[in-house]
């Protein structure tokens, strides 16, 4: 039986996850078939984006991921009023609040460069703002255990140093490898049900909340971003998500196996790198052929989905959009599950 704690912050996540962004879109389309063709024009620039892995002029509503990362936030605010109004105590208020703002200031963030688009200096910066929550209260336990040397406490430095690096990492590598209808939210499904079956098994209770209520917002959203897509995600998710879920690990010390479920987009960090060095900065989308199929749009594979392009085209198998998402998430499906038997 799932406890009643989880439940009412789970159903709050993906209750208002679902509907909000089904109104959202809804109201967009219902706008663009009722308004002049100037206002047409401008909405189409500012509140819609072309499908760029599908042949056609094909619009979809942009900002969707406000309203999951919105959910979480009342998934977690709910859980909270739960333990204070009917258990009588404050539960892990810190952390909870801290993460709350930590969402609230991704999305933000992401927000913004999605409208104006930051240069990528900036952009970094702004992403590390987005530690301040987490760093302010100390989160996380600053002794770190290596390898042939034992636990070294970090101290300050923890939490001033290592914890903004974490969160900075994890919103930029998750807004990497994404641009393609339902990859980042299907990544984040994965990794947090990760999380949530590691915590669990290792008792850490507080963090598989977290990864619970988190990941039911984000199937919400799921239900409208899957292919075909009938709203995109936008910076304003994959910011705030990849600093959730570089957030849930450090606030209860499992950093190790969260870092572990990041090795894709290790992969593509390496990828980008590697066409920095060869005068190309990347773009994730394929090339649309007429038959729905994805070719590859360089020369040489500079993004993980490149990579599921090429292998999908070498084993014979369509190399549609579709079958892009499942294959990387497939990967990162086994990636998790072999994390877990190791770990368990």
């Amino acid at each position: 039986m799932i406890p009643t704690d989880l439940l009412v912050g789970s159903a709050t996540a993906f209750t208002v996850s679902i509907l909000l962004t089904g109104i959202w879109i809804r109201s967009l389309q219902n706008r663009l078939n009722t308004v002049d063709e100037q206002e047409r024009m401008l909405l189409l620039k500012f509140f819609f984006g072309k499908d760029m892995n599908k042949p056609g002029e094909i619009y979809v509503p942009r900002y969707g991921g406000l309203w999951a990362v919105i959910g979480i936030v009342f998934g977690l605010l709910v859980l909270e009023a739960y333990y204070v109004y009917l258990q009588g105590i404050r539960y892990f208020i810190t952390e909870i609040f801290s993460i709350v703002t930590l969402l609230i200031l991704g999305g933000f963030i992401g927000l913004l460069d999605d409208i104006y688009g930051l240069p990528i200096k900036h952009r970094l910066l702004a992403t590390l703002l987005i530690s301040i929550p987490l760093a302010t209260v100390k989160a996380g336990v600053s002794q770190i255990s290596f390898p042939k040397i034992g636990k070294l406490d970090l101290g300050i430095y923890y939490s001033l140093l290592l914890v903004p690096i974490g969160i900075m990492g994890a919103s930029n590598a998750f807004n990497m490898l994404a641009g393609y209808n339902g990859l980042e939210a299907g990544m984040a499904s994965i990794i947090l049900s990760g999380y949530a079956l590691y915590a669990f098994h290792h008792g850490k209770y507080l963090s598989y909340q977290l990864a619970v209520i988190s990941l039911a917002g984000v199937l919400g959203f799921l239900y409208w971003n899957r292919y075909p897509a009938r709203t995109f995600p936008g910076n304003t998710f994959t910011y705030a998500v990849g600093a959730l879920l570089a957030a849930i690990v450090i606030v209860d010390n499992f950093e190790k196996f969260g870092v572990t479920l990041f090795a894709l987009y290790f992969l593509e960090l390496a990828l980008f790198l590697t066409g920095l060095a060869n005068g190309v900065y990347k773009q994730n989308f394929g090339k649309p052929s007429p038959t729905g199929e994805l070719d590859l749009p360089y020369e040489k594979i500079y993004s993980v989905t490149h990579l599921a392009i090429y292998i999908l085209k070498k084993l014979g198998i369509k190399s549609t959009e579709k079958n892009v998402v499942i294959l990387i998430l497939g990967i990162q499906l086994l990636l998790t599950i072999t994390a877990l038997v190791i770990t368990w």
